[in-house]
């Protein structure tokens, strides 16, 4: 079986539309996926008006939080995207980047780079304006010659245009998935760079606070990282998820995990292996 349930389009910082993103899944033999943009449910919704076929869809987010000062990223799978309190929470959320990208545009617009806030907001074409959206719009302007020199030189961590977001706990995050009946995974446990003590403080924090999944499998892992995350969602008694963490096409990357790959661990997919689309 194929799955991939850590996906992102247009929605978000993806590079494909929500149909789109399904009809390359297809292609890719995948079986069960979920959308899970960054904050934001619009991506799932509206694959509503897309022809699924024997595609399983799991609706889904991928959210923004903190644990002892460290941006953590927590899947929400399985989500009501009709709960109140959710779509309450996110629009909230949706007007704090709002915010943060307007600090971006001031201190970029310092350093002489007119209108990037003005241009990225036309990137980002009515959804929530990302420092990628601001990289892309210098890239256009001449201002940088590739979006990783945007990054190294003033949209990376220290420059001038890392503006932290004020996000909400961890805790806060896994009860908004909760609240909308979803099933909190903690995404890419490795990106964060911590010691093992850390990140096993973490996980039991995570576990604590009714987090239930770990992403064992995240793009292209090595072997040495795939068992060490096996390990630790054993002794945690979490559940495993893998995803591709898919964006836009690549030559190194593609959609869908052979679901073998997070064995012997308990799959998060079981949940809903047998259960039909919602849409």
């Amino acid at each position: 079986m194929i799955v991939d349930l850590h996906t992102h389009t247009t929605a978000s910082d993806g590079g494909l539309s929500p149909a789109e993103l399904v009809l390359r899944a297809k292609e890719c033999g995948v079986q069960l996926l979920a959308v899970t943009d960054h904050d934001t449910i619009d991506g799932y919704t509206a694959i509503s008006e897309v022809s699924t076929g024997e595609l399983k869809l799991i609706a889904g987010i991928e959210l923004s939080c903190t644990w002892s000062g460290v941006n953590i990223h927590v899947l929400g799978l399985g989500i009501d995207t009709t709960c109140s309190r959710l779509q309450a929470e996110l629009s909230d959320q949706s007007a704090a980047r709002g915010e943060r990208a307007k600090i971006i545009g001031d201190r970029l617009a310092k350093l002489g780079f007119k209108d990037t806030f003005e241009g990225a907001s036309a990137l980002a074409d009515g959804r929530a304006i990302g420092r990628p959206d601001f990289a892309r719009f210098m890239v256009a302007q001449g201002y940088v010659d590739s979006m990783a020199t945007a990054f190294d030189k003033y949209l990376g961590a220290g420059k001038a245009g890392d503006v932290k977001a004020m996000w909400p706990s961890l805790e806060t995050i896994i009860n908004w998935i909760k609240s909308a009946g979803g099933v909190a995974v903690l995404a890419h446990p490795l990106h964060y760079k911590l010691t093992n003590a850390k990140l096993r403080r973490m996980l039991a924090d995570f576990k604590e606070a009714g987090g239930e999944g770990l992403e064992v499998c995240n793009g292209r892992p090595s072997p040495s990282d795939l068992n060490y995350l096996r390990q630790l969602c054993t002794q945690f008694d979490f559940e495993a998820s893998a995803g591709s963490d898919f964006h836009q096409p690549s030559n190194w990357l593609e959609l869908g995990c052979n679901a073998d790959i997070v064995a012997p661990c308990k799959p998060v997919w079981a949940r809903w292996q047998h259960v039909e689309s919602t849409i």
